[in-house]
């Protein structure tokens, strides 16, 4: 490594950001906590490597999140961080578990409740939600987050509609300098590492590129449809959940959108009762959520019904691996990916690339 690539004029490591110390990693890599997709198997590796690896608790019922927990802890002594729900029923007590078993960050896909993040703070854990927008980012850091990841449009799963490249500044801006921002939606590179950097980010975060790896459980026939995909072959689509989620375009991608409400409705309350039964979640604590998760997110009936559809359409795919009932949910960065190399080949290779990109610049 030459001397302009680890070190800015003033003397220090422009890798070495305040995303690495807070987390306690040693690159400012960030593993996403997706659903079916990020557990102890991929946490581990992510962390193991110097990034920072996330559970995805939201798809484990509790004694298989503790287990995961455990299981992480046995693979590597590396700070790891899990993903919640925020209105979850059993949040205060994964809160106290999580935290007591040493979990360093508490990731949310929406935004946690005030409450949650005193809770978190109070037992010694960090706060990192996803924005998708300034105002999101406003209000978190208002609340008190310890950091934020603004992803853009290119992003996997729900997204928005801003691209990253406005997204993340906007973010940045938007938080005046208080808390670190990572950048999500479209990375897996060095050279993407450089320009988070340049837009004043703190690091990156990458759900489709740890998908993608030897240590993703995905299995390997669905691993072969991402592999396939191009960057045209992704859809952003309401049919799932009400919400926007994007996605690899499918067979039953298309037949979803075509079908009315009241086609999709049947299925979808028969696959919430389904998601419940496996996360272990009662009937009167999913009514619970929902009726709170509408009255927090301005859902209409129809969506508050859809929503436990996406998770068990999910699964079918990335976990069951079966394609033509399932859904493959994915960044757009997917069509520039065609290899699954190991965890830690992804995040050697990003650095390695994104201090030739700093060494060139200088």
């Amino acid at each position: 490594m030459s001397d302009a690539a680890s070190e800015t004029v003033e003397g220090r490591n422009p890798l070495h950001t305040r995303l690495v110390d807070l987390l306690g990693c040693q690159y400012p890599i960030v593993q996403t906590g997706m659903g079916w997709v990020s557990g102890a198997h991929l946490t581990a590796a992510t962390s193991a490597a110097g990034g920072f690896g996330i559970l995805a608790s939201i798809t484990m019922t509790d004694q298989q999140f503790r287990d995961a927990v455990a299981s992480v802890k046995e693979k590597t002594d590396a700070p790891f961080g899990a993903n919640f729900r925020a209105g979850q029923p059993d949040l205060d007590q994964r809160i106290a578990f999580a935290t007591s078993q040493g979990v360093r960050l508490f990731s949310f896909a929406g935004a946690p409740t005030k409450d949650a993040i005193a809770k978190i703070h109070d037992a010694g854990g960090l706060v990192m939600p996803t924005v998708g927008a300034r105002r999101h980012a406003e209000k978190m850091a208002e609340w008190g987050v310890d950091a934020v990841i603004a992803q853009g449009g290119e992003g996997g799963g729900h997204t928005g509609s801003v691209p990253t490249s406005l997204l993340l500044p906007q973010v940045v801006e938007a938080v005046g300098g208080a808390i670190p921002v990572v950048g999500a939606g479209g990375f897996h590179s060095g050279q993407g590492l450089v320009a988070a950097l340049a837009y004043g980010a703190d690091g990156i975060a990458m759900g489709t590129r740890f998908l993608l790896t030897q240590e993703s459980r995905v299995p390997d026939s669905i691993k072969a449809d991402y592999t396939k995909a191009s960057v045209f072959d992704t859809v952003v689509t309401t049919a799932l959940d009400g919400a926007p989620q994007r996605v690899i375009r499918t067979e039953l991608i298309d037949t979803l959108e075509k079908s009315s409400i009241f086609t999709r409705m049947p299925r979808a309350a028969f696959k919430a009762v389904e998601f419940a039964k496996l996360t272990g979640t009662g009937v009167k604590q999913m009514v619970s959520e929902g009726l709170a998760m509408r009255k927090s997110q301005d859902l209409t009936w129809s969506q508050l019904a859809m929503a436990a559809n996406a998770p068990m359409l999910i699964k079918a795919a990335l976990v069951d691996g079966d394609a033509s009932v399932g859904v493959l949910p994915t960044g757009q960065v997917v069509g520039v990916i065609d290899e699954l190399p190991s965890v830690a080949g992804v995040i050697d290779t990003i650095i390695a690339d994104a201090r030739v990109t700093l060494a060139r610049l200088s």
